[in-house]
């Protein structure tokens, strides 16, 4: 099986559909870059797959366990599948190391020794292992980004989901963050990644999803999908984009 697996998997707030049988499935050290207009489902499936939003029909797998299956510990699951959000969400009244430790030490019950080791080696991953005792206002809106993916790195997970996480930068800080998330790309790590950086998704996309209207509208390998549409709605949302 997939590292993770959507089958037919459908997602209503009221009478708004925002999935519409949605099948994706996820292959280890793959990068999958989710593209589409606001609107068009893909934040809502980010949080379905780590069992944020629950759905109403369909199934989600990952790693084997089925999200959607009452009897699932979602917090257990969640150790796995690390989000990381276009808002940083760090805790301002702690430092760098203990916004990062806090979950190592009350989840997987690491010493503080033990899980600030964790923290320093994540934080050099993303260039920051000096900044570990600065507070999140000593920092850039690039570098609080960099400890969020950090502080999810710091579990461990075997598969990282980011939304959007550059949209909130100027340019320069979006170069920084995407510089980390590149080193992850080379470096295995499952990635599924709502983005507009479409270049970005060309070079570093194992594959291209492009969601419109709740659905899977275009797969398929990232420059080829991108460089090809196979549908006016691709066509056209990529132009907006791209000038």
């Amino acid at each position: 099986m997939s590292l993770v697996e959507l089958n037919n998997v459908s997602k209503s707030y009221g009478s708004l559909k925002v999935l519409d049988g949605v099948s994706l499935s996820v292959e280890r050290g793959e990068v999958i870059a989710v593209i589409g207009r606001s609107g068009s489902g893909k934040s809502t499936m980010l949080r379905c797959i780590n069992g944020l939003e629950p759905i109403q029909t369909g199934n989600i797998y990952v790693d084997g366990v089925r999200v959607n299956d009452p009897g699932t510990d979602l917090r257990q699951l969640r150790q796995g599948v690390g989000i990381v959000f276009q808002s940083f969400n760090l805790f301002p009244h702690l430092s760098v190391s203990d916004n990062i430790t806090l979950a190592p030490r009350i989840v997987k019950r690491e010493s503080p020794a033990q899980a600030r080791a964790v923290a320093l080696d994540v934080l050099a991953r993303v260039g920051l292992a000096d900044k570990i005792d600065a507070f999140p206002h000593q920092l850039s809106g690039g570098q609080q980004q960099r400890v969020a993916i950090a502080r999810s790195l710091a579990m461990q997970p075997r598969v990282m989901l980011f939304d959007e996480v550059t949209s909130a930068l100027d340019p320069e800080l979006t170069g920084e963050v995407l510089k980390v998330l590149e080193t992850m790309a080379r470096d295995g790590m499952t990635m599924i990644l709502v983005t507009h950086e479409i270049g970005f998704a060309r070079r570093f996309g194992s594959r291209v999803v492009f969601m419109h209207q709740g659905r899977i509208w275009e797969e398929g390998p990232a420059a080829e999908t991108l460089g090809r549409p196979q549908t006016p709605e691709l066509d056209t949302f990529l132009s907006a984009v791209l000038h």
